[in-house]
């Protein structure tokens, strides 16, 4: 039925599918695709059938595993021992909080506790390592060793530490893979645990992304197609059975987030050309990490079906580091995260810094970008322009997520360009601040933790909750004149 509807409205398209690529004369044509699966093209190579108890299988570009960091107390010890200015009773009872089992959230409480402790690891006391990442010594990522990899030859070159596509491309840039491509909660073959969120609040209206590609001479084969990619404000729509439901029309802004390229098309692979900048919508899972990715050096893969209904493809480029750093470690709580899905963005910090190749600064004799690709899978769709000039919406009730979100990541790359401590603005969940205040109450221990371990401190009302309501030095909640409030009195 699908397909009949297809035929139906596009007989200009049909036809040309149906014709030779030797053709001397065709008709316009286009197609548009919805993305409905969109992450970083990590390639997973795990042994069919490879098993060693519950233990994901290492593979062949990670074979010492995953990332284990905070898996146990063992290497939580490791960390917290890193910064001498820290007790054994401090570090013993962060691991192990005395009276844990008479708080109502005991497994919360742990983990605020610990994730306050590891927000706090610079040379000295009250230096949030997080928003100052080389304040601490590097606690090392396990990186990629395989030479297979998906992505592009961005620089043109073959190097030593270049990578070979699945299909024996060789001189691919894929630093990013190297870099991060072994942390725990993106291990996977598109099936990771972040893989699968970034896809479900995509689906679910977190953002859209659409192409449109056209032509002359054919979907399968034409040497002269256009390729336009960029944010829709239409939300993806799910068939009965929450698939991608096919031929809906979506609209494309061409404004931020969009870009329109210069393409050749052979046997239905579409490869874009180079552009210096090119912007698409990021990867998500967070309002505060959506916005305009910015590949350096972008350029665009894709395979389409003949029957024009599926595609999947590759969006490649220099994105800078920093900005990754501050996009995966600042959606959330940082110290939060990293206790629960055993990774340690001080040490992604690190990795980033180390396997940045492109961007280059003169001023700096470094390198501000790191290549990467993103992969993609496509459903057809109708994408359209909008019938005015339209911006990309803002959500007006998260906008000061947002807003934090952007002072965090302003005073991470402040820091981390000028080797001077930066303070944490106010963002509601860093340090697990105010949200550990609330939940010790009733902890034995309660004093000595408020008291040994470092937090943000702010002026009454300019810190907030969660929920951006306003808080005193000490977390309670309180009113717009400074009166402190009851539990129930927050909306």
């Amino acid at each position: 039925m699908v397909l009949k509807k297809r035929l139906i409205i596009c007989p200009a398209v049909v036809a040309l599918i149906g014709s030779t690529a030797s053709s001397a004369k065709a008709d316009p044509w286009t197609r548009g695709f919805v993305v409905s699966a969109y992450g970083y093209a990590f390639r997973y190579g795990g042994r069919p059938g490879f098993t060693r108890g519950a233990e994901i299988a290492p593979g062949v570009d990670c074979p010492h595993g995953s990332t284990i960091h905070f898996a146990n107390p063992d290497q939580t010890r490791i960390t917290l021992a890193r910064q001498k200015w820290r007790s054994p009773q401090e570090i013993e009872w962060v691991i192990a909080p005395p009276g844990l089992d008479q708080v109502r959230e005991p497994g919360q409480v742990r983990q605020d506790i610990l994730g306050r402790a590891i927000s706090y690891r610079g040379y000295k006391r009250g230096i949030e390592t997080y928003v100052n990442p080389w304040a601490a010594d590097d606690p090392g990522q396990p990186e990629v060793t395989s030479r297979i990899a998906d992505g592009f030859n961005l620089d043109g070159q073959i190097g030593p530490n270049d990578f070979v596509s699945p299909d024996g491309e060789k001189g691919i840039d894929n630093a990013l893979y190297r870099a991060w491509g072994c942390d725990a909660p993106w291990r996977g073959n598109g099936d990771a645990t972040f893989d699968l969120r970034v896809s479900d609040k995509m689906q679910f209206g977190l953002f859209t992304m659409v192409l449109r590609i056209s032509g002359n001479q054919g979907p399968m084969n034409d040497t002269d197609a256009t390729v336009e990619i960029g944010y829709s404000p239409d939300k993806i729509v799910k068939d009965a059975r929450g698939g991608i439901a096919a031929d809906y029309s979506y609209r494309i802004l061409k404004s931020d987030q969009y870009t329109k390229l210069k393409a050749k098309i052979k046997n239905g692979v579409v490869e874009t050309e180079q552009v210096e900048h090119l912007h698409t919508p990021r990867i998500a899972w967070n309002y505060n990490q959506t916005g305009d990715a910015n590949f350096t050096k972008g350029r665009i893969r894709l395979n389409i079906d003949a029957d024009g209904l599926r595609g999947t493809g590759l969006i490649g480029g220099y994105r800078s580091w920093r900005d990754l750093y501050a996009e995966a470690t600042f959606w959330g709580n940082a110290g939060g995260q990293d206790t629960v899905y055993h990774e340690d963005h001080v040490a992604l910090y690190f990795a980033l810094r180390r396997n940045a190749d492109g961007m280059y600064n003169e001023k700096t004799g470094q390198y501000d970008g790191i290549s990467t690709a993103y992969r993609i899978k496509m459903s057809s769709a109708f994408v359209v322009d909008a019938d005015k000039p339209a911006d990309i919406p803002i959500k007006a009730y998260d906008l000061w997520q947002r807003n934090a979100f952007e002072a965090i990541k302003a005073n991470t790359i402040r820091g981390v360009e000028s080797r001077t401590p930066q303070d944490v603005p106010p963002s509601g969940n860093e340090a697990s601040y105010p949200r550990l205040e609330r939940r010790i109450k009733d902890l034995p221990s309660r004093d000595f933790f408020l008291r040994a371990l470092d937090r943000p401190h702010y002026p009454d009302g300019v810190g907030m909750d969660e929920s951006g309501n306003p808080i005193d030095d000490q977390g309670n909640p309180i009113d717009k004149r400074g009166n402190k409030l009851d539990e129930q009195d927050i909306q």
